[in-house]
């Protein structure tokens, strides 16, 4: 909080020149220092105070018909004008002189609660709270506060004396609901054209937050390769506003080792990376609202944060269910090659590409091997790493490139045969490489794998049939497992003390099936 100079001081600085000359080593108060110590404009030897003093100096023969002006002139601070403040970094309170800080502006309205009965309802969808309080200064200072604000009396049944009134300013008023949409359209205006700016700038240089990779040009490219290399994605490029602050902000966040969804800080860099990758949180918290002013969405409708925007859409969409849908078209999902960026829309042409284009024949290599469908979850993401790793997996030689290694594959016939199932066969690739790796959603189990496993016998217990002591059970004791069990234990404590019988495997199946239809 810093006040303002008050006018007495400010018209005392403004008569400064005009006035006699100081003697040697005396000092005008107000002239030479503003208020709470500040210096004057102009400094200790320029500005008004300073030509007061030549002048003095040089006396009455100096001055003639005209005088001259021999350094330059700056009037003394406002005294409070609204011009003043609109460009600093202040904003006044309504009825005095008090100043606060921007920033502090909750301050300014506990100030204004207090000491002024006034209560700012709604504070919060206020767009420009400067030229909003700037706004009714001036206008409080035209006609009576009453002519604005709600009247709210508080202890109305207590004497005249001890009620106090407070005075509500909110947007049932038509001038300050008008007021402040339209310092909405001039914040959405002004962020608007930031957006354009940045969507067009090719000076754009920054470093991706999890491999240090540097990107230069514009910003789509930085955002679209986390996207795509990390699977951190924060929304498409166009609906981002402020990108430099926006990376700026979730690089501090990971400098302070701390989880950008459930924001826990971590003791390391390598504990935060692993729990960002296997809890899945490599995203942002949307419910965090430090993030809305980094997307255009925040600022398109007055009032309405993205959540009600988007139910409001949401509803729309429930309502309009009974429409024509025969028209849609759904735009398939590509799968990405193990060895390049081509894609496709059908595994059969994924493949297709595969073979012809890099020599490696997957449905072969499944029917070959006998690949069920875990294990090839298994052999794709195990080809996924070490072709992101830049390393053959066959001979473990290591490339500069990912074009270099293919190459190399290629010639070599090693992108043809896989290694020992040891290698690959492990379940660390149960986890997927690329969390967004369509091509894992369209695998399934080879034909001869489902025959084998439909051609393996698999014992039946049901079909087993029981000693003649079961067989003769009452047919009444069958309704009633509780006497059912306690008929069995006796016949099957013979059963289990004789290992080498046949029927000592099914002790413990037929306990547990009794059991099981207790009530």
């Amino acid at each position: 909080m810093r006040p303002r100079p008050s006018p007495p001081a400010a018209a005392e600085r403004l008569r400064a020149p005009s006035g006699p000359a100081l003697p040697a080593g005396a000092e005008r108060s107000g002239a030479g220092r503003g208020s709470r110590g500040r210096p004057a404009p102009g400094g200790p030897s320029g500005g008004s105070g300073g030509m007061a003093e030549s002048r003095g100096a040089a006396g009455p023969a100096a001055r003639g018909d005209t005088e001259c002006i021999l350094e330059p002139l700056s009037l003394p601070e406002s005294p409070g004008g609204v011009d003043a403040v609109e460009s600093s970094p202040y904003v006044p309170c309504i009825f005095c002189t008090e100043c606060y800080v921007l920033a502090e502006q909750n301050q300014l309205l506990k100030h204004m609660i207090i000491e002024h009965k006034l209560v700012i309802a709604d504070v919060k969808l206020v767009a420009d709270f400067r030229s909003y309080i700037l706004y009714w200064k001036r206008r409080f200072a035209e006609q009576p506060i009453t002519d604005f604000c709600s009247v709210i009396r508080t202890n109305s049944k207590a004497p005249l004396e001890e009620q106090d009134n407070y005075f509500l300013l909110c947007d049932v008023l038509p001038e300050d609901r008008l007021l402040r949409e339209q310092l909405q359209q001039k914040r959405l205006r002004e962020i608007l054209e930031q957006q354009q700016q940045e969507r067009y700038d090719t000076s754009f240089h920054s470093m991706c937050m999890f491999c240090d990779q540097e990107f230069t040009g514009n910003r789509s490219v930085l955002l679209n390769h986390m996207a795509r290399e990390h699977a951190f994605n924060i929304g498409l490029p166009d609906n981002i506003v402020n990108c430099y602050e926006f990376l700026a902000v979730l690089q501090g966040k990971l400098d302070n080792l701390q989880c950008l969804y459930c924001e826990k800080v971590f003791r390391d860099k390598n504990t935060l990376k692993d729990h960002m990758r296997k809890k899945q949180h490599r995203r942002i918290n949307a419910k965090n609202k430090e993030y809305d002013k980094f997307y255009i969405i925040n600022y398109l409708e007055f009032g309405k944060s993205w959540e009600e925007v988007q139910s409001e859409d949401d509803r729309e969409l429930l309502d309009s269910l009974e429409e024509d849908w025969s028209d849609w078209e759904e735009h398939p999902v590509c799968a990405v090659c193990l060895f390049c960026e081509q894609q496709a829309d059908t595994t059969e042409k994924l493949y297709l590409h595969m073979q012809k284009s890099h020599g490696f024949h997957f449905p072969k290599i499944k029917s070959e091997h006998g690949l069920n469908f875990y294990q090839q979850v298994k052999l794709v993401n195990f080809i996924r790493r070490e072709i992101h790793h830049c390393r053959c997996y066959n001979c473990q030689e290591k490339f500069e490139s990912k074009g270099g290694l293919i190459s190399h594959m290629e010639e070599t016939k090693h992108i043809a045969f896989l290694p020992a199932r040891s290698t690959w066969d492990q379940p660390q690739y149960y986890f997927p490489t690329y969390e967004n790796d369509t091509l894992l959603c369209t695998l399934s189990d080879s034909e001869d794998a489902k025959a084998e496993d439909q051609s393996e016998e698999v014992p039946v217990v049901a079909c087993v049939v029981p000693p003649p002591s079961w067989r003769g059970l009452p047919s009444e004791c069958r309704d009633q497992p509780v006497v059912v069990l306690s008929l069995l234990v006796p016949m099957l404590l013979p059963i289990l003390q004789r290992a080498e019988s046949p029927w000592c495997c099914l002790a413990f199946p037929l306990i547990s099936l009794v059991l099981n239809d207790l009530p």
